[in-house]
């Protein structure tokens, strides 16, 4: 199958698996034109990797995962080892996000939003503002 078939039946865009060609991630045949030609193997690949993205691992870990999935002698530990590192640092992220919605719930609260011009998220993007006192405001409001 050619690359546009290959990209409607894996879900990826056409210049996602090309890049995934130039790193090495599949290696289609090319026919004698040059064209390339994908095989179900490559299909099977490209949904693996369509899939694993989708799940927020990165280059190198679907790299690992693409291995550890061709090897039928894995063990199943050590998918699971990738799997619960990625949930690692999706909790990471997970308190990122909160700490920053704190932060900018707090500079919510410290806005009066009203049509006056001084404004402490304005402040606060500036560098003008301390956050000690963005805090005191914040518990005053």
């Amino acid at each position: 199958m050619n690359i546009g078939e290959a990209s409607e039946q894996s879900g990826l865009p056409v210049k996602t698996i090309r890049y995934y060609e130039d790193i090495g991630l599949v290696r289609p045949l090319r026919s004698e034109n040059g064209y390339r030609d994908f095989i179900d193997a490559d299909l099977q690949r490209l949904k693996f990797l369509q899939r694993s993205r989708s799940l927020g691992f990165s280059i190198d870990e679907c790299r690992e995962l693409l291995s550890l999935y061709e090897d039928r002698n894995r063990a199943s530990a050590d998918v699971k080892a990738i799997t619960r590192a990625k949930i690692k640092e999706v909790d990471r992220k997970i308190e990122e996000l909160r700490s920053l919605k704190k932060v900018l719930s707090e500079l919510v609260t410290a806005c009066h939003g009203d049509d006056r011009p001084n404004c402490p998220i304005i402040d606060d993007l500036s560098g003008q503002h301390d956050h000690d006192q963005l805090d005191e405001d914040s518990r005053q409001a």
